[in-house]
């Protein structure tokens, strides 16, 4: 009998041990998948991400990149469908100066601007929904592009034009770079409209951009609503 009741407990026992092994397991398999369930980002974190060249989780980088990269290609790139504008609200003229090239998926338009001595510079226009972040945002994300630091709102508004033409407004920023051999140069429009903000941007040596400054000027007067 004694034999019986110990081992009645002990089967007991070897149960309950494997009760709590089996909940254990569940536990740990359960885990990874509740750790994998999205976080919103608050919007101050957004906000400074922004301000340091960054942009929001999920949002693609604006400008693109020139054609022919990983860029110019949405599935490359694993930019989310809608990711990019698909409409294509508005129109231009480009300087028969500029060589036209073929967009890809993110670029609205893509240009190469030639200059001296085999110096050549790349026009973006892309589209995206919303206003990616703001006005402060995104020239904060312009300046990091071409390597200068963060400036405050303030500093912002100081350092860029108000600008109209053809019923549009935009905010013009010019940006020189102080890295590089030779240094950067980016001459950008902002141009929110419909609910959506348009970005024209010239990026290249500072020396070529510079001399393209006329012809930047006279391009936007070109952008118009279809």
């Amino acid at each position: 009998m004694s034999f019986r009741r110990f081992s009645t407990q002990t089967l007991v026992a070897a149960a309950l041990l494997l009760a709590g092994c089996r909940d254990k397991e569940v536990v740990s398999y359960r885990a990874p998948r509740d750790s994998a369930a999205p976080v919103e980002r608050p919007k101050k974190a957004m906000a400074d991400a922004a301000a340091q060249g960054q942009l929001p989780d999920g949002h693609p980088p604006i400008g693109g990149a020139p054609a022919g990269g990983a860029m110019g290609n949405m599935a490359a790139a694993g930019l989310p469908d809608g990711a990019v504008s698909k409409n294509n609200a508005l129109a231009w003229t480009a300087p028969a100066s500029w060589q036209e090239r073929a967009p890809g998926s993110i670029r609205k338009g893509s240009y190469t601007v030639p200059g001296e001595g085999g110096a050549v510079g790349d026009l973006s226009i892309t589209a995206f929904p919303g206003d990616t972040g703001g006005l402060h945002a995104n020239v904060n994300r312009w300046r990091g592009q071409v390597g200068l630091a963060p400036i405050s709102d303030a500093e912002v508004e100081k350092s860029i034009e108000h600008f109209e033409a053809n019923g549009l407004h935009m905010e013009i920023v010019e940006l020189v770079g102080t890295s590089g051999n030779p240094p950067m140069r980016l001459l950008g429009a902002i141009v929110p409209h419909e609910k959506e903000t348009w970005f024209f941007k010239l990026t290249g040596p500072d020396a070529l951009v510079a001399s393209q400054r006329e012809a930047f000027r006279t391009f936007l007067t070109t952008i118009k609503v279809r």
